[in-house]
C-alpha cells in the first residue's frame, strides 16, 4: 500500500491490516478504534511507539499490539524495556489564544507534524464580551491575578489534549497582542491607552514585541517541563499582531495584484486591505454576537449549534421555476419581491440584489417554514428541524437536533427572514416579535440588535479602510474570510447583509489562519524567522478605529440603521455627504471558494474535546447582603449564583460567563448597595 505521505506509517500500516486503501477518516478511525480496544483491556489509553522489530507497542504498560484490529492477548506480558528502542513520540503544542475562546492540538513532530488532538473551549476564561472588555478587566484586577486565569485555561487546553505532557518538547502560541501580552505576563498598558502623555504619566515603557523563542519556566504558570520551547511570534505594531499576521499570510494575500481585503470574522474583527502593494489595518471590537454570544440561545460553533438557515416559502412556485429542488424554492433566484413598502426592508433587498417576482402580498410576512443546518460531532453541518416560524412546530424532523444558534445561524437567518419579511429592520413582524427554531430555540429583537451592531461594526471597517486607501468598496474584487464564522457562514448570506463588500467577485474561506499558523510555527523555526521578516518588510497602515473620526461617523449611521431603523436611503445619503465610500448593489453572484469545510480541518487522530467548564469559581459573602437576588437575577449571563448559609448569603461567580468590570449590572441591581464586583471576582475560589 503506498500509504499517506503526510500520516507515514500510521497510514501504510492501517491500509495493510484492512488490505485496501483507506482515506485519511478511515485511518483515523482505525486508530481510534484500537486505543479504545487498548483501553477495555487495560484501563489506559496506548502510548504507542515502536519496538526494534519495528511491532507497535504501548510503552506505558509494555505490551505489543499484535494485531490491532483484535483483542490484544493480555498473556502477552513478557515484553518489557530490555531490548526496545524506546522511540518516545517529540510532541508539539499548537494554541490559538483567541478572543472567543482558546484552541489547542497536539502534533507529531516525529510524523511531520501529524495531527494527534483537538481541544477547544466554549468560551474565553477572561471575564468579557470581546478584546476591550479584557484589557478593562486587566486594568482592574491587575496583570498578576488575570495571567494566572489565563495560564489556568492554557493548561485545561494542554491537559484536555489526552497526551503525555512529558512527551511535549515545543509550544507555540498565536493571538491578538493583547491576548500574548498576557499570557506572556508582559506590560500591556500601551494597548490600554493610545496617547503618550498618558503613557508617560503611568511610566509606561511600551515593551518589544518580537519574535522569540523562550523556555516554559520563563512563563510563569505553565504546567509543562521546564526545558520546552515556547515560540512566541511577533507583532507589527499596537494591534496588529500575530493573529492578523497569520491572516495574511495564511491567506497568500501579500502576493496578490488584485486589490483584497482578509477578515477575520469575530469577537475582535481584524481586517486587512490590500492596495497597490500596502497593506490597511484595523481592528473593531465588534462583540460577540457573529461568534453567537449575547444572542438569547446562542452559542459558539460546536457540535448542536445551527449554523444556517434557508427560508422556504409556502407551496408558491414563482414563474420559471416548476417545482422544489432540494427542498428549496428557487431561493438562489431571489424570488422574494421588494415592493417598496418598507424603506428598510427595501434598501436592504437593494442591498442584497432582490428582484421582483410574481410573489405578492405587499409587506406581510411571507407564509413559509425555515429549514435549518447543525453542526455534527465532527462539526459538519448536517440537515436540522424544519419548523414554522411564527410558532416553532416541528414540521420536518433532521438528523441532529440542535441545541442552540451560532454566530453564522444568526446571519443566515437574518439574510433569509429579511427576504421573507419575517424581520423589518429593527422589527420581527411575528406576533410575539420572535422568529422560533427548533427545541424552544428562538431570536428575538434584542438579539436582531446585538447582531446588527456588530455586522454594521464590520461595514463600517471596511468603509473606513476603503476611505484611507482612496478606494471604493465595489474595487475591492478578492475577499477573504478566516475564523470559525468566516468559514461556516454562508458567504452569499453574509454578503447580502452587507458583511462583504458587494463588488467582490470572489470568495475565499480559508479557516482559522491563527491555529494553522501556530502549527506551522511549532513544526520549524524557519517559520518563526519568516513571519518576522514579513512582520519587519511589511509595508502598512494602521487605522485605530476608536480613534477614526470616519469609522465614528460611518458606525453612528450603522447604529442608526440597525437599531433605530433609519431607512438605508438615507444611510447612503449621509455617507454621499461626508464624501465617503459609497455602499451599491449586489449585482453579480460572486464565486464562492471554501478552501477547508471547517475551521479547524484536521482534527487529529484522537478527535475533538470541547472544554466547557474554562471558568474559574470565585465566592464572597458581603456584609450587609439580605438575600433578595437582585443581581443573580440581574446578570444577563447567569454567571452568578446565590446559596444560604446559616447567618449569611454566599455568592458565587463563573468568571468565564461574566460580562465583565464594564457591564455592573449586579452591582447596580443590588438596592443595599453591598455588592462588590471587584471584591467577588479577586476573592479566593471556591
Amino acid at each position: 500500500m503506498l500509504g499517506c505521505t503526510k500520516c507515514g506509517r500510521w497510514h501504510s500500516d492501517a491500509e495493510n491490516d484492512i488490505g485496501r486503501r483507506l482515506s485519511c477518516t478511515e485511518v483515523k478511525q482505525y486508530w481510534t478504534g484500537i486505543r479504545k480496544e487498548h483501553y477495555d483491556l487495560y484501563d489506559h489509553y496506548p502510548q504507542i511507539s515502536t519496538d526494534g522489530a519495528e511491532n507497535w507497542i504501548c510503552i506505558k504498560c509494555w505490551r505489543r499490539l499484535k494485531d490491532p484490529m483484535n483483542p490484544i492477548d493480555p498473556a502477552d506480558d513478557t515484553f518489557n524495556q530490555k531490548g526496545v528502542e524506546q522511540q518516545l513520540t517529540r510532541i508539539g503544542i499548537a494554541l490559538d489564544l483567541g478572543t472567543s475562546g482558546f484552541r489547542g492540538q497536539a502534533l507529531d513532530l516525529d510524523q511531520n507534524g501529524l495531527i494527534l488532538s483537538t481541544a477547544v473551549t466554549t468560551r474565553h476564561p477572561l471575564p468579557g464580551a470581546n478584546v476591550i472588555d479584557h484589557l478593562h478587566f486587566a486594568l482592574e484586577i491587575g496583570l498578576e491575578k488575570t495571567h494566572q486565569i489565563v495560564l489556568d485555561a492554557v493548561n485545561t487546553v494542554i491537559d484536555n489534549l489526552r497526551i503525555e505532557k512529558d512527551q511535549i518538547v515545543r509550544l507555540a502560541v498565536c493571538g491578538n497582542p493583547i491576548q500574548l501580552s498576557l499570557f506572556q505576563k508582559i506590560e500591556f498598558r500601551d494597548l490600554a491607552y493610545a496617547g503618550k502623555r498618558k503613557l508617560d504619566a503611568l511610566g509606561v515603557e511600551p515593551p518589544k514585541r518580537d519574535a522569540m523563542i523562550v523556555k516554559a519556566n520563563e512563563i510563569s504558570g505553565l504546567d509543562l517541563s521546564p526545558e520546552v520551547d515556547v515560540l512566541i511570534p511577533p507583532a507589527v505594531q499596537h494591534e496588529i499582531g500575530a493573529d492578523a499576521l497569520a491572516m495574511m499570510i495564511q491567506t497568500g494575500m501579500l502576493d496578490m495584484k488584485e486589490i483584497v481585503v482578509v477578515t477575520d470574522y469575530g469577537t475582535n474583527n481584524e481586517i486587512a486591505l490590500l492596495v497597490n502593494g500596502k497593506v490597511y489595518t484595523g481592528s473593531t471590537a465588534a462583540g460577540p454576537a457573529l461568534e453567537g454570544q449575547h444572542i438569547e440561545d446562542g452559542l459558539l460553533a460546536l457540535p448542536g449549534a445551527i449554523t444556517d438557515v434557508e427560508f422556504e416559502p409556502e407551496t408558491l412556485t414563482p414563474a420559471g421555476c416548476s417545482s422544489r429542488s432540494s427542498g428549496r424554492l428557487c431561493l438562489d433566484n431571489n424570488i422574494f419581491e421588494n415592493d417598496g413598502n418598507s424603506d428598510n426592508s427595501s434598501a436592504i433587498g437593494c442591498e442584497i440584489g432582490a428582484t421582483k417576482s410574481n410573489i405578492t402580498g405587499g409587506g406581510k410576512p411571507i407564509k413559509g417554514r425555515l429549514k435549518t443546518f447543525v453542526l455534527d460531532q465532527d462539526m459538519n453541518a448536517r440537515p436540522g428541524d424544519t419548523v414554522d416560524p411564527n410558532t416553532g412546530k416541528q414540521l420536518e424532523r433532521g438528523e441532529i437536533a440542535a441545541v442552540g444558534i451560532t454566530g453564522t445561524g444568526v446571519v443566515g437567518l437574518i439574510s433569509q427572514c429579511l427576504k421573507a419579511r419575517l424581520i423589518k429592520i429593527p422589527r420581527i413582524d411575528t406576533l410575539d416579535t420572535e422568529i422560533h427554531l427548533s427545541n424552544g430555540i428562538k431570536f428575538t429583537e434584542k438579539d436582531l440588535l446585538e447582531a446588527g451592531k456588530a455586522i454594521g461594526a464590520v461595514r463600517a471597517g471596511h468603509i473606513t479602510l476603503c476611505h484611507e486607501a482612496g478606494i471604493a468598496l465595489n474595487d475591492i474584487k478578492v475577499a477573504y474570510c478566516s475564523g470559525a464564522s468566516g468559514t461556516y457562514v454562508d458567504a452569499i448570506k453574509a454578503q447580502e447583509i452587507g458583511m462583504i463588500p458587494a463588488g467582490v467577485q470572489k470568495i475565499y474561506q480559508v479557516g482559522n489562519t491563527s491555529l494553522a499558523m501556530a502549527r506551522d510555527l511549532v513544526k520549524t523555526d524557519d517559520a518563526l524567522w519568516r513571519m518576522k521578516k514579513v512582520a519587519d518588510d511589511l509595508r502598512q497602515h494602521h487605522c485605530m478605529f476608536a480613534a477614526s473620526k470616519t469609522f465614528e461617523k460611518v458606525y453612528i449611521l450603522e447604529l442608526a440603521f440597525w437599531t433605530e431603523g433609519m431607512p438605508f436611503s438615507q444611510y447612503r445619503k449621509f455617507l454621499k455627504k461626508y464624501g465617503l465610500p459609497e455602499i451599491r448593489e449586489v449585482t453579480d453572484r460572486p464565486e464562492v471558494i471554501k478552501t477547508v469545510e471547517r475551521d479547524i480541518p484536521d482534527l487529529g487522530r484522537m478527535g475533538l474535546k470541547i472544554v466547557s467548564d474554562i471558568g474559574r469559581i470565585r465566592s464572597f459573602c458581603f456584609d450587609g447582603c439580605m438575600g433578595c437576588e437582585a443581581c443573580v437575577i440581574e446578570c444577563p449571563e447567569n454567571a452568578l449564583k446565590m446559596e444560604t448559609g446559616k447567618d449569611d448569603f454566599r455568592i458565587s461567580i463563573n468568571l468565564a460567563l461574566c460580562d465583565g468590570v464594564a457591564c455592573r449590572r449586579c452591582e447596580r441591581a443590588c438596592k443595599d448597595k453591598v455588592f462588590d464586583l471587584i471584591a467577588l471576582i479577586t476573592s479566593p475560589g471556591e
